[in-house]
């Protein structure tokens, strides 16, 4: 809705101007980036995870949304970019879905441009990875997000998008 409208607050006259999602500084155009750690629910299988690739490349690609999905040993790390209402919406569509639990938040913020902008969805080829590149950021080979920084989290997709360690763009 774009145009002037009155309004009367606490006795007060004034006017405001609303907008359409579309342009609005700070609003739902806005691009963040989410960060989250969840556990895979017990017996999820390999369809599984090449179900919730495939899903989130034609999801993600329709919305504006990319980003990265990392799975190792039972830990999803995932990082999502895109507009803040398009990425708020999917992040409260994954917390509900039960091929995983806990989900925690590790990092949101406001950004100028994506990191990830040349993925629908990638994915990190853990069989493919050095484990001297885990120990850089952690104190065991092991991805595990539940135990370093959000920050810290970020710092090791980033080198993992730099070392071509990211598969199946699209």
């Amino acid at each position: 809705m774009t145009g002037t409208a009155r309004f009367a607050a606490f006795g007060v006259l004034g006017t405001f101007r609303a907008f359409s999602a579309c342009g609005r500084p700070g609003g739902a155009d806005m691009l963040v980036r989410l960060l989250y750690a969840s556990r895979a629910a017990a017996g999820l299988a390999p369809e599984d995870l090449t179900a919730i690739l495939r899903t989130s490349r034609a999801h993600n690609a329709a919305n504006g949304i990319t980003g990265v999905l990392c799975h190792s040993e039972g830990i999803f790390l995932q990082v999502l970019e895109g507009g803040r209402a398009a990425v708020n919406t999917l992040y409260n569509r994954i917390v509900a879905d039960r091929r995983h639990h806990g989900a925690e938040l590790v990092l949101y913020e406001e950004i100028g441009e994506r990191r990830f902008a040349g993925w629908a969805m990638g994915q990190v080829a853990l069989a493919r990875l050095n484990p001297s590149l885990l120990l850089k950021y952690s104190a065991t080979a092991t991805l595990d997000p539940f135990a370093v920084s959000g920050a810290v989290s970020m710092a090791l997709f980033e080198e993992l998008v730099a070392t071509a360690s990211v598969a199946c763009q699209g």
